[in-house]
């Protein structure tokens, strides 16, 4: 499973879920770093069959209406601290892992994983 962290959040996350044995871009790694257009992630995770991970509606919007990107993990916490995201992360990854085998979208709250089909 590949990964691509958008912007808004930390380059901690990629390097968490690097230490957890996944392939994973933060846009800090792209040539544009924080300013690369969501168009361009787009293109890199239809490319490159990768899971975009974001705060960002504009994701939900695209993904509904035209398909892209190729899988969405939206995050839906709202403002919380870098480690309890991580924290977050290590209870829930195996159900968003599992949820994104078959499905294509899926939301983290702070308490749950929703699955859309």
């Amino acid at each position: 499973m590949k990964w691509l962290v958008d912007a808004q959040l930390p380059y901690r996350l990629a390097e968490h879920l690097r230490n957890r044995g996944y392939d994973v871009l933060h846009t800090l790694d792209l040539p544009d770093t924080n300013r690369t257009s969501d168009s361009e992630l787009n293109r890199i995770s239809l490319d490159e069959q990768r899971i975009v991970i974001s705060k960002d509606a504009d994701f939900v919007s695209s993904f509904v209406l035209q398909g892209v990107p190729y899988k969405l993990c939206l995050i839906a916490t709202g403002n919380i601290r870098n480690a309890d995201l991580l924290k977050l992360f290590d209870r829930q990854l195996s159900s968003i892992t599992s949820a994104l085998e078959s499905a294509d979208f899926v939301e983290l709250s702070s308490s749950d994983v929703i699955v859309y089909s």
